[in-house]
């Protein structure tokens, strides 16, 4: 061994020589570990690198392998620098190479970290280095997050081949690794076949079932547990938070509460987002307190969820003094209070928002960009909108979410401009229903009649199928070009075919047509409804009768004065035939409406029939 130190009066400190191989006793306290231990920038890492070279600690493998931990772990290091170190290194062990899988695996910054991590394992493996329990938990992170089983089970080979499929953080990442990638049954007999079942292995599970909104097999886990940790039942709340069911997650909270399990800042989060969406203003005020009692008032991640659920839930002035009270603000911070705008129709509030985040230097996201298209089409603002397009087109040029682009046709064509909005449409490479559904309102809206069901007939041709959304947009485009024939004949298909019920505009006219109808003195008939229900729900019936619905459909579709012909396969009902004849009296429009039997002309509240059929 070969070492050497320089004395002073109040330090003597150890050089490493090359090729010496000092006891750990003698180099643990090293001062530029210590220094190390205390850095908190990258310029300072660099520092202390320069010291390790000085010293000559870069020679030992227990020297390098805290100064790749740093840069590879630590958020004041820098992955990179990890790399550059590493490629210098000679024989790197066993904990190196692990350091560098781990770190790229835990790491955001790129969507190639995983597979850099996976590729960094296959290298340890073909240098010679045994993996170890160290070693797998991170390499199959890395393949849920590749979104791949393939290279998972020839992880789960190797794990098995080496014998710590027993290893209880294998484990449990061998179950993650098999649920994130949506083989729950293979999850499943990784849990099944191994005899420890802790409550680390039963949250795995539980997260996997609850993380695909398999909750019905998730709930049974959890009733199986014996104990429960704050992370099941957070995956529990999470899972019915996810699927929508917002209701059901609080309720869950509401049982974590009576049960005494405390939760933590994750379980908050998800709590406040499910008030969010309910408008269950005073648990989320409960929640509040709840942080300001636990000294958490400063955590961004907790705020910034106060932020949105008082947005939500219509306390504007509240969300914005939360905002304004934060030190340094993240992009969420900015998202939630301008999503809060947006969700509210204050609109004008939202875009001056947005402009002083750009003031402030603050780079928007895909999802700031989400609100505040639909605030420039709005208000027209199209300048807006054509520079958050040349942004996309320049920052964002590889960003391949649907919903960004629908929203810049949506965009587009409201602010006038539907050539644009077809450019987009054009341009997109994978086309989900909802930008069918942008393209089609899109060109109706501007009365391109034709074009706009020549694309509802490509996109059907294409496999896609239609929605209410759809049908508003393509009905919207009949009567604008005064297709009244076709029209119908699409309200039909709507109905028959795609079993789709009539909704918005069609119901408000509904519902115009029973007010009136009650103000003039009509008093349904129930006499024909056969089912042992309360009249009211017996009136309700007869107001969705198909010819009611098609006299509505006529209505919202025809100018004023414009005859409305409807045409029914059965005998038209008593309570049918009477209500017409108000309506073509207070709508002051002639009906004429042919059941199996005959033709039946309304007029000036009268029938041809004489009330005879």
């Amino acid at each position: 061994m070969s070492l050497s130190t320089t004395s002073s009066s109040s330090l003597t400190i150890l050089h490493i020589l090359p090729d010496s191989n000092p006891p750990y006793n003698l180099i643990h306290n090293h001062p530029s570990l210590t220094l190390l231990s205390n850095c908190n920038s990258l310029q300072t890492l660099k520092q202390i690198h320069s010291q390790f070279i000085k010293t000559g600690l870069h020679n030992t493998q227990f020297g390098l392998s805290k100064l790749v931990h740093f840069c590879a772990i630590s958020p004041f290091g820098s992955l990179d620098y990890a790399l550059s170190i590493f490629l210098l290194i000679d024989e790197p062990n066993a904990i190196i190479w692990n350091t560098m899988i781990r770190g790229f695996s835990i790491s955001s910054s790129s969507l190639s970290c995983p597979f850099r991590a996976f590729e960094f394992y296959n290298e340890m493996v073909l240098c010679g280095v045994v993996p170890n329990t160290y070693t797998f938990p991170f390499v199959l992170k890395s393949c849920a997050k590749m979104e791949t089983t393939r290279q998972g089970k020839q992880v789960h080979g190797q794990v098995l081949k080496l014998g710590f499929g027993n290893d209880v953080f294998v484990h449990t990442a061998l179950i993650n690794m098999y649920a994130r990638n949506g083989e729950l049954d293979d999850a499943r007999l990784v849990f099944d076949k191994s005899c420890m079942r802790d409550a680390v292995s039963y949250t795995a599970m539980i997260t996997g079932y609850a993380s695909k909104g398999c909750l019905d097999e998730a709930k049974l886990m959890f009733d199986e547990m014996g104990v429960r940790d704050v992370v099941s039942w957070n995956a529990m709340i999470s899972g019915y938070a996810q699927k929508g069911r917002f209701e059901e997650a609080l309720a869950f909270f509401d049982e974590m509460r009576r049960i005494g399990a405390k939760p933590n800042e994750s379980t908050m989060v998800i709590v406040l987002s499910a008030c969010a969406n309910t408008g269950s203003i005073e648990l989320g005020k409960w929640v509040r307190s709840w942080i300001e009692e636990k000294g958490m008032s400063s955590n961004l991640k907790l705020v910034n969820a106060l932020i949105d659920m008082y947005s939500k839930c219509g306390e504007l002035d509240t969300a914005r003094a939360l905002f304004e009270d934060i030190r340094k603000r993240d992009v969420i911070s900015w998202n939630v209070m301008i999503g809060g705008y947006t969700h509210t129709s204050q609109y004008k509030e939202a875009l001056m928002l947005f402009r002083e985040m750009l003031i402030s230097d603050v780079e928007p996201n895909d999802v700031t960009l989400l609100s505040i298209l639909p605030a420039c089409a709005h208000l027209g603002a199209l300048d807006l909108g054509k520079w958050i397009h040349t942004y996309i087109n320049k920052n964002l040029p590889e960003f391949k979410n649907t919903l960004l682009y629908t929203s810049l046709i949506d965009m587009y064509a409201k602010c006038g401009s539907i050539d644009m909005a077809k450019q987009v449409f054009d341009g997109m490479e994978l086309k989900k229903l909802a930008s069918w559904n942008a393209i089609i309102s899109g060109l109706a809206m501007h009365s391109h009649a034709d074009t706009a069901l020549e694309h509802f007939s490509r996109m059907i041709s294409d496999g896609f199928k239609p929605d209410d959304i759809t049908f508003v947009a393509v009905l919207s485009a009949c009567r604008h070009a005064g297709l009244v024939d076709l029209g119908r004949r699409y309200f039909t298909s709507m109905i028959h075919e795609y079993k789709i019920s009539p909704k918005l505009e069609i119901y408000d006219m509904l519902n115009e047509i029973d007010k009136l109808l009650e103000k003039a003195g009509f008093v349904p008939d129930t006499s024909a409804v056969l089912y042992d229900i309360d009249e009211e729900w017996k009136e309700g019936a007869l107001s969705h009768h198909s010819e009611k619905l098609a006299i509505a459909f006529g209505l919202i579709s025809t100018k004023p004065g414009t005859t409305v012909r409807i045409v029914k396969n059965l005998r038209v009902c008593r309570n049918c035939h009477t209500a017409t004849k108000l309506i073509s009296k207070i709508f002051n429009r002639e009906i004429i409406a042919r059941d199996r039997n005959r033709f039946h002309h309304f007029k000036d509240g009268s029938c041809s029939c004489k009330d005879y059929w």
